[in-house]
């Protein structure tokens, strides 16, 4: 805590981040994932897999394991989960029960096949066949998995469970952690075909993984950024726009050109995609030849994009 005060802007800004985080995610799984029997990795993926083979209540199966994996990391890996890790760990449950007392087990796609499947006492793969709309629910459930644990993320905690695994493999296999992640959710989604004998489950589980992870790595960086790279005949005029008219900053590196030796100017600026699209206009209409390299950037920390305490 900083300064030793509970209610700061960050402390409230984290928290609020996590608590939403845990609420985005819970729905996405709920109303999206646990319907048709999609197992994305996790707990939670394992847990919706035991609730459409034995009727256990996902978030229940998933409390039962997320908890003693937690007391055994502890032991094992140290005290680097903290508090943020346990307070989610407890809100998921908190969030899927909520959910479900509420709205019930329905899809939200499709919220009359349920009253079907109710009505004959369907189970297993039989239930999971009565929906149409797998896909749609795949693509969107990745959507609210990304933003949710990407907010989670934020608030600098982990959504513990599998990962828990997937740091003891690391610590005594010494596989590298992502690899380890990979191998425990793949396994994990590979479950659906030994319980149902589905290929497109984890084939739609995959998807909500990848698109999950695009989304996560949105939200954690903010708004996307690129850096310019340019070599024109009129740098000066370049230098006024991004300066003056934009309020950016750039770098002017001294080169030479290996084609006649000439000395060369390049400037370097790292811009939003709306200011790159303005300024390759501007560029256009002063320097008709002028070279543009344009590059994607990961991340970008400093004066004018993310605060590097941040």
């Amino acid at each position: 805590m900083a300064g030793g005060k509970i209610f700061t802007k960050s402390n409230i800004l984290e928290y609020s981040l996590l608590v939403g985080g845990c609420a985005i995610f819970s729905l996405g799984a709920v109303l999206l994932v646990e319907p048709y029997g999609f197992a994305p990795g996790g707990t939670y993926g394992i847990s919706m897999v035991f609730h459409h083979l034995w009727g256990w209540r996902t978030e229940v199966s998933a409390l039962c394991m997320d908890i003693p994996l937690l007391i055994i990391g502890t032991l094992i890996l140290g005290g680097r989960f903290g508090f943020k890790t346990l307070l989610c760990t407890l809100l998921v449950p908190v969030f899927f029960w909520v959910i479900h007392q509420t709205y019930g087990f329905d899809s939200l796609i499709e919220p009359e096949v349920s009253q079907k499947i109710a009505a004959e006492g369907l189970t297993g793969v039989a239930a999971i066949q009565q929906y149409d709309h797998q896909l749609l629910a795949a693509i969107f459930g990745g959507v609210l998995y990304g933003v949710g644990l990407g907010m989670i993320f934020r608030s600098r905690a982990t959504s513990g469970g599998s990962d828990i695994i997937s740091m003891i493999v690391n610590k005594y296999m010494h596989i590298s952690l992502g690899t380890c992640v990979i191998i425990v959710d793949g396994l994990i989604t590979l479950s659906t075909v030994v319980a149902f004998g589905d290929w497109k489950l984890p084939m739609y589980s995959w998807l909500i993984i990848i698109i999950e992870s695009l989304i996560i790595d949105k939200v954690i960086e903010g708004q996307a950024s690129k850096t310019m790279m340019i070599i024109s005949s009129k740098p000066e005029q370049i230098r006024k726009i991004i300066i003056d008219d934009m309020g950016r900053g750039a770098t002017l590196i001294p080169a030479q050109g290996m084609y006649r030796g000439e000395p060369k100017d390049i400037i370097y600026v790292t811009l939003t995609r709306r200011e790159v699209v303005n300024l390759r206009y501007r560029i256009a209409e002063i320097d008709p030849d002028a070279f543009i390299n344009v590059l994607n950037s990961a991340e970008t920390i400093g004066l004018g994009f993310k605060s590097i305490k941040d």
